[in-house]
């Protein structure tokens, strides 16, 4: 029985996919869970593993299609048997699930299109993003399958006249989907999350003492330099295994708490931010958290990232110190109930036993969603996780 491949949805709101490339060509014979294709999210470029065992058949893609997720566009079909003429709805596009193909009825009459009667295809949510921003549909141009409009083509003709009148410079129509996609979420998190935010300055110096005596050892034996970001996620986990609110999420509209703690590490790539996770982090040792670290930013500097590497946050640590960054607030990742924002380590002068003395100092901006944490807990979080980084050897032990 023939097994097909669809466009497979990796996040939450996530409508068409981008197909970048056939990894393995037609009539390739793969193995359940080798790496098949790659696919463009807003995120970043994904490698997509096989859902069988077989070969490659009746490619219906081609690299650079837009594709609607849960659309079939390959099939995986045992050796000499033809891929299916017609091709099955796929039961679910939010995962990439192995379905068996049935070959559906045609109806003697083809249902009427919106092309037919002359009306412009647009999903439901970019209709309603286009009568919030009071975008005409008249404006747009659609960009996905069959010239669909998506939200990223709403959002460009909304941006553009603001852009316009602010120094005559319009839109970039080269934009990727990453970057219009990124644009869209952190607008759709801050004018849907009430973020609240709360500061501390935070003494690193047990932290450098730390890393400096770790380093060494773990350089040696796996070959990777521990980092600032690399405890912070150590200790960040830990005190989150304790403060469980705080690795809680929004779903649904109440609190689901998350039975692991899995952190995500905010990462700079082409075109945009890709946040990717380390899965049950509390219970890694440093230099497991830095070996997982090198090998996800590899990957993700590359565009090779896998579903696995983005799925599954319950929080996320964004670390701007090695740009100078003395502080910022960073925007929640929904359904995550916050975001740690860290800022760089400087010398300052501070009270140390009553007298003035110097000190690296680092400022750390944790903002937290209101509807999940109040104020009061989010406090005594960041108080504990001070606590962790100023005095590490006891979380360790």
């Amino acid at each position: 029985m023939a097994i097909s491949i669809v466009m497979p949805a990796l996040e939450m709101a996530q409508e068409t996919g981008k197909l970048v490339s056939w990894i393995q060509p037609e009539g390739a014979t793969v193995a359940k869970g080798d790496l098949i294709l790659e696919i463009e999210t807003d995120k970043a470029v994904m490698e997509i593993e096989s859902p069988g065992a077989g070969v490659l058949a009746g490619f219906k893609a081609k690299p650079g299609d837009v594709v609607p997720v849960g659309q079939v566009i390959g099939w995986i079909v045992a050796a000499g048997e033809a891929p299916p003429v017609e091709e099955a709805q796929a039961v679910s596009g939010r995962n990439l699930a192995s379905v068996s193909a049935a070959v559906p009825e045609v109806p003697a009459t083809a249902p009427t299109s919106p092309a037919d009667t002359g009306e412009a295809r647009i999903s439901p949510k970019a209709r309603r993003l286009a009568k919030e921003r009071g975008v005409e549909l008249s404006q747009l141009r659609g960009s996905g399958p069959d010239g669909e409009i998506t939200t990223a083509d709403v959002l460009a003709v909304a941006e553009a006249p603001s852009q316009a009148a602010a120094g005559g410079v319009t839109a970039d129509p080269a934009l990727s989907s990453i970057e219009r996609l990124m644009a869209e979420r952190t607008t759709q998190s801050w004018t849907t999350v009430p973020h609240f935010f709360l500061t501390r300055e935070i003494d690193a110096s047990a932290l450098n003492v730390l890393r400096e005596k770790l380093l060494p050892g773990i350089e040696h034996a796996h070959g990777v330099r521990l980092t600032h970001t690399d405890l912070l996620v150590v200790f960040l986990a830990r005190v989150l295994a304790k403060y469980r609110i705080m690795n809680s999420s929004w779903v649904n509209g109440g609190i689901h708490p998350n039975a692991d703690v899995n952190v995500a590490v905010a990462m700079a790539v082409t075109g945009g931010v890709v946040g990717v996770v380390i899965p049950k982090a509390d219970s890694l040792a440093p230099w497991e958290i830095a070996v997982q670290r090198r090998d996800l930013s590899e990957r993700a500097r590359a565009g090779r990232l896998r579903p696995a590497d983005i799925a599954g946050a319950t929080f996320t640590i964004s670390n701007l110190g090695m740009y100078r960054v003395d502080s910022f607030s960073a925007i929640i990742t929904p359904p995550q109930a916050a975001v740690l924002a860290v800022g760089s380590i400087t010398d300052r002068v501070v009270p140390v036993d009553g007298r003035p003395g110097i000190r690296p100092i680092m400022n750390v901006t944790l903002s937290s969603d209101h509807r999940v944490v109040d104020g009061a807990r989010a406090a005594d979080f960041l108080d504990a996780l001070a606590d962790a980084i100023q005095g590490p050897q006891g979380l360790l032990s």
